[in-house]
């Protein structure tokens, strides 16, 4: 498929963010003296305007650390996006999988299956083999596509 050049974003004027600048700008560690240091510098990139360009493996990467490393719950992550969808100079790898996946996420996916599930939306169908944490609730909810499960 061939788009036309006046309708992709022109990413040679934007700096991408690594995922280590997201979380210091949204994670305030106490404890952590490096991250005490980057945080105003992450923080003075993101809130200059410039635009900043951020692809669907660092948002990935970013549920894991605040789950994982802070032991953020589901309504902080969802906050943290939600302030990144807000964010004008953000462009955003596949917008539209984010927003989709934020509302299934809420309804009980994890978010990694949530996105992956929304970045298939265009899609007949999504085959896994796992059917009892993924595809039987994507089922229960009525997620569209469905998830055929390889048995």
């Amino acid at each position: 498929m061939h788009l036309p050049t006046s309708t992709l974003p022109n990413y040679s004027e934007m700096t991408g963010l690594d995922t280590n600048v997201l979380a210091r700008y949204y994670i305030n560690d106490i404890t952590d003296a490096e991250a005490q240091r980057q945080r105003p510098l992450a923080q003075s990139l993101i809130d200059s305007g410039q635009t900043l360009a951020i692809c669907k493996t660092v948002i990935i990467e970013l549920e894991w650390l605040m789950r994982g490393k802070y032991n953020m719950k589901p309504p902080m992550i969802i906050g943290v996006y939600q302030h990144m969808l807000s964010m004008a100079n953000f462009t955003i790898e596949d917008r539209p999988a984010l927003i989709m996946a934020l509302t299934s996420y809420q309804q009980g996916p994890s978010f990694t299956d949530a996105l992956h599930h929304a970045s298939y939306r265009t899609s007949g169908s999504m085959a896994s083999f796992d059917d009892r944490k993924f595809a039987r609730r994507v089922a229960a909810l009525g997620l569209r596509p469905p998830v055929v499960v390889l048995l």
